[in-house]
């Protein structure tokens, strides 16, 4: 589906943006690799060169190939990039995957972040919210406001549908990047998060990259018998390939250790669309 923009007022909300990063002399950003936060980073890189540094947080339950795929754009928009290691699992609240496990993992990463600022004496810390997500659910937010975090895009107003726009002027890799929450997400509230259970959903979503999926999700469901079902969802266009390789697929996640494959009729629905532990963070 074609989107249309109104130019002029992009155009508005990026100077506009541009002229709230020029308003400090550095900036340490919290960094995903997503969409938002990469093409913050880049303005801010853009503005300011290496006083513009980006914070990623590693954890189980960000993907290998994410972090190693971030880490490459940062380096190539000339961004500092810091790499900190975090300890959500370590949290029993985050690990009993409340509805609100978001916000924990947020909290330890803003808490670190600055600690970070204070050292290397950063005036200013953001992160990549923007415009659309005041009309989410975010439990993370709340851990942004007790920091004061700064949210530019937000500030000058630039949307989603703008900034993908904007990331596609720039020639960024992101620019239609399907969103991509961490790994915790694919497993229900209540059910506890482990490292194993990260491992088997990192793999079996690695599975149906290597076959060319884009956009998917391998949900981790516990049944009362203690098998482990992975339901599987592509996005509906693609089901019927989907079960072309079922057969395949189905002996790969059984060596990874699901108990069996189930794949969801209806296909993938963003977050909002679909009942499960998915929400935006």
């Amino acid at each position: 589906m074609v989107v249309s923009v109104d130019i002029a007022t992009i155009r508005q909300k990026q100077h506009k943006l541009q002229s709230i990063l020029g308003s400090y002399p550095r900036w340490l950003i919290a960094y995903s690799g997503g969409v938002d936060s990469t093409y913050l980073l880049a303005e801010a890189a853009s503005l300011l060169g290496r006083s513009a540094w980006g914070v990623i947080a590693d954890s189980p339950s960000l993907p290998r190939k994410a972090l190693s795929s971030a880490i490459q754009v940062a380096e190539n928009l000339g961004a500092q990039l810091r790499v900190i290691q975090t300890t959500e699992l370590e949290n029993p609240t985050y690990a009993a995957n409340p509805f609100n496990r978001c916000y924990f993992r947020k909290h330890e990463l803003f808490e670190r972040m600055l600690r970070l600022a204070l050292s290397e004496k950063f005036p200013v810390v953001a992160y990549g919210e923007n415009a659309d997500d005041a009309f989410e659910l975010r439990p993370g937010a709340k851990a942004s406001t007790e920091f004061q975090i700064k949210s530019p895009l937000r500030e000058a107003g630039l949307t989603k549908v703008e900034i993908r726009w904007l990331s596609r002027e720039l020639s960024l890799p992101t620019a239609d990047l399907p969103a991509q929450p961490c790994l915790s997400s694919r497993i229900p509230h209540g059910t506890p998060v482990t490292r194993a259970a990260l491992l088997m959903v990192e793999r079996a979503e690695d599975r149906l990259r290597t076959f060319g999926f884009r956009v998917f999700r391998v949900r981790y469901n516990p049944a009362e018998s203690g098998a482990i079902i992975a339901k599987l969802q592509v996005e509906p266009s693609e089901i019927p390939r989907l079960h072309s390789l079922a057969t395949e697929l189905e002996r790969d996640l059984r060596a990874i250790g699901f108990s069996r494959m189930m794949i969801d009729p209806v296909g993938y629905r963003a977050p909002g669309k679909t009942v499960g532990s998915e929400q935006p963070q």
